[in-house]
């Protein structure tokens, strides 16, 4: 196989490939006989078909198609030995195509397009220096998660008389005939929005009868309607005074801070007293908070990294065909509205390439898998379960994984994630420390 190379630019390239029957040949003849072996065509014995007749029914199609494998392997060992950094795929190029006769030729000249990325240098060393911010994880912070893991594991016990924040349970009726009757009803005074309607339930018993108003009392025709067991849009219907006789009272009571609640919260990482469960608890928080360190890090490096790259030129007509053929739906339109973006993600995503190669970044699979259970982990934490089984995650993040879409996410993400430390690992850090509403202002200045 011939190759011939024809610089149109910098980022434009024509490669044209002359194809010569010693490349295609031998592959057709072996195909061939495959076909042979296998035909089944009235009139012969299976595998007794004369290979003339053979090569006569299906030559042209096989020849088109070992011609198209050797072009395809032969277009991308070329830009593999010309160690060219191309964009996309190559495109063919039907000006510097002959025109195919498979009857009368055996040897076929294609032409490709190519578009090349541009040159640049985001490579960083010691000499470059990066913000990376420390939250202060104060004593009132620490307090505070203590209470939160307080009454988060704390329960409900039953008392006789009400006071601020209580639940009270009984029946609910209206004063009217045929009224509304709810011996269910459940609700907490210290939600209304009437001070003179929460002051009627100040010091109330069990057993006892309160006559308010639910319509005066509460802002919300949803929380009405619940309590009342009735549908939202029939609260209008019921303004009147309702009397409620209460049944139970429900006061919530934090976990005590002693080993059943440190046990709870740690397992068999527990400690034995007080001091020891805030010291874990100062510990975790750190530990979280340094996702939200390393994540302004990251931020922080990529503007830096994007900085040294610059502003690149592109082979924007080549891409805008490129784009187009390899995705059908979309139309000229959407290209010229969505480039822009598109640019700019592949700007970072050669960033990214070169870094990795300068730095020999790889993506194992334990990588993958540490990454799934973060993201397992992260949705966890949303509902509150902070310490989940290593087991558990594992599980999750597999089942994960084995969604081709997920796993190609997370590999982007891994690999970026391992790229960003690499960077960390080499610049110099600039630490400092920082409260954590001073970190979040941060965000706001980035908007």
């Amino acid at each position: 196989m011939q190759f011939s190379r024809t610089d149109i630019d910098a980022l434009n390239v024509v490669v044209k490939l002359t194809v010569e029957p010693q490349d295609y040949q031998e592959k057709v003849e072996k195909q061939l006989k495959e076909i042979r072996r296998r035909a089944d065509i009235p009139g012969f014995r299976k595998g007794m078909v004369p290979l003339g007749l053979v090569r006569k029914m299906y030559g042209k199609g096989v020849l088109a198609e070992q011609i198209n494998s050797v072009l395809s392997e032969g277009i991308y060992n070329y830009v593999r030995e010309q160690n060219l950094n191309i964009l996309g795929e190559p495109l063919p190029n039907e000006q510097e195509t002959d025109e195919i006769d498979f009857d009368n030729n055996t040897t076929f000249t294609f032409g490709f397009d190519l578009g090349l990325a541009p040159a640049f240098d985001a490579k960083l060393s010691e000499k470059d220096k990066i913000v990376y911010y420390e939250i202060e994880v104060t004593d009132k912070m620490v307090d505070d998660q203590v209470e939160s893991y307080a009454n988060r594991f704390g329960k409900q016990e039953d008392v006789e008389v009400y006071s601020d924040g209580d639940l009270l349970r009984g029946t609910i009726t209206e004063q009217v005939e045929n009224g509304i009757v709810n011996e269910n009803a459940v609700f907490s005074p210290e939600y209304m929005k009437s001070d003179a309607q929460k002051k009627l339930f100040e010091g109330a018993k069990v057993g006892d009868v309160v006559t308010f108003n639910p319509m005066e009392a509460y802002e919300s025709e949803i929380e009405v309607s619940s309590i009342l067991g009735i549908e939202k849009e029939k609260v209008a219907e019921h303004k009147g005074d309702f009397t409620f006789t209460i049944s139970s009272i429900g006061h919530f009571v934090p976990a005590a801070l002693e080993a059943v609640l440190f046990a709870t919260v740690f397992g068999d990482k527990a400690p034995a007293d007080l001091e020891g469960f805030r010291q874990l608890v100062r510990e975790e928080m750190k530990q979280n908070l340094k996702q939200d360190q390393d994540y302004r890090f990251n931020l922080d490096a990529k503007e830096v990294i994007l900085g040294k790259v610059g502003e690149l030129q592109f082979p924007v007509d080549f891409l805008k065909r490129w784009l187009k053929a390899t995705n059908k739906d979309m139309t000229d339109e959407t290209i010229e509205k969505e480039l822009p973006q598109m640019l700019e993600e592949l700007r970072w995503q050669l960033a990214k390439d070169q870094l990795a190669k300068e730095y020999k970044v790889e993506v194992k699979d334990e990588d993958m898998l540490e990454y799934a259970k973060n993201v397992v982990r992260m949705q966890y934490m949303q509902y509150g379960m902070s310490h989940i089984e290593d087991n558990y995650l594992v599980d999750f993040a597999q089942r994960l994984l084995k969604d081709e879409n997920q796993a190609r996410a997370i590999y982007q993400r891994a690999e970026e994630q391992n790229i960003l430390a690499a960077v960390k690992g080499v610049v110099k850090l600039d630490v400092k420390s920082i409260s954590y509403d001073d970190f979040g202002k941060l965000f706001e200045q980035k908007k």
